[in-house]
């Protein structure tokens, strides 16, 4: 198994609209963000964690053959408004199981009506089995175990796989979630800006819970316009780096 990090950036994206930053306008290709997503590659298939507004760009960057599972972290926009762009797949391959938490499930549903209530309309809809999550579920083979976080005033998922784990949208990791999270060979931390913010984790505050969590590597995802990514990764402590798109990672 290995994990193709499709995205780094948070709901804007990296560069900014309307902005002249340093960072918005660097040459290097690592402080271009496309919004957060990964894509999970097994011996049996492609998981897909989360369908960002860049969904079709991240596909026609990488070119992945097949999607055969997507996962959800949340409900959020920058989480799930590519949806409608895996129907390309779903024609292919039939319909593609999704999982999410019932509150995230219900909110797609909300989200995207027509998918499920006029499935054969027009251009085609995707054709995808919304399928309601608990606990740990086995997908492509793999093992997934659910883990709760606090983003603001909602709880949303983050997720292990083997011994990687993907924690993204949070400012908050319970005790419970904590003990989930021992012994990684790789955390995929939140980790949005310099400044505090009421919903995710700032930089330093990413930088203490990977010191609890202790995995033997941290890299840091979500990323703003405020962090320039050779600058950043300069000042991190050992072992901690910012992540960048295209960026594979493996269990080891």
């Amino acid at each position: 198994m290995d994990i193709l990090l499709l995205g780094t950036g948070t709901s804007h994206g990296v560069p900014m609209i309307a902005c002249e930053c340093a960072v918005c306008k660097s040459e290097n290709p690592k402080n271009n963000r496309r919004r957060a997503s990964i894509l999970v590659r097994t011996g049996s298939g492609n998981i897909l964690v989360d369908t960002t507004p860049d969904f079709r760009e991240q596909m026609l960057r990488y070119r992945p053959e097949t999607i055969d599972a997507v996962i959800f972290t949340h409900a959020h926009a920058d989480h799930i408004f590519g949806l409608d762009d895996v129907r390309v797949y779903s024609d292919r391959q039939g319909h593609i199981p999704c999982y999410a938490s019932p509150a995230t499930a219900n909110s797609i549903r909300r989200a995207f009506e027509y998918i499920f209530t006029f499935p054969d309309i027009g251009g085609g809809v995707p054709r995808i089995e919304l399928l309601e999550i608990s606990g740990p579920f086995e997908v492509c083979g793999l093992r997934v175990v659910p883990i709760p976080v606090e983003h603001g005033g909602s709880q949303v998922l983050g997720f292990r796989f083997g011994g990687i784990a993907y924690v993204t949208d949070c400012n908050g990791i319970p005790d419970s979630s904590m003990e989930q999270l021992r012994d990684l060979n790789v955390l995929i931390l939140d980790a949005l800006r310099p400044k505090p913010h009421p919903t995710h984790f700032c930089l330093s505050e990413s930088i203490e819970a990977a010191g609890r969590i202790n995995a033997r590597r941290t890299l840091f995802t979500h990323i703003c316009h405020r962090l320039e990514h050779e600058a950043v990764n300069a000042e991190l402590p050992e072992r901690m780096q910012l992540a960048y798109d295209g960026m594979i990672v493996k269990d080891e």
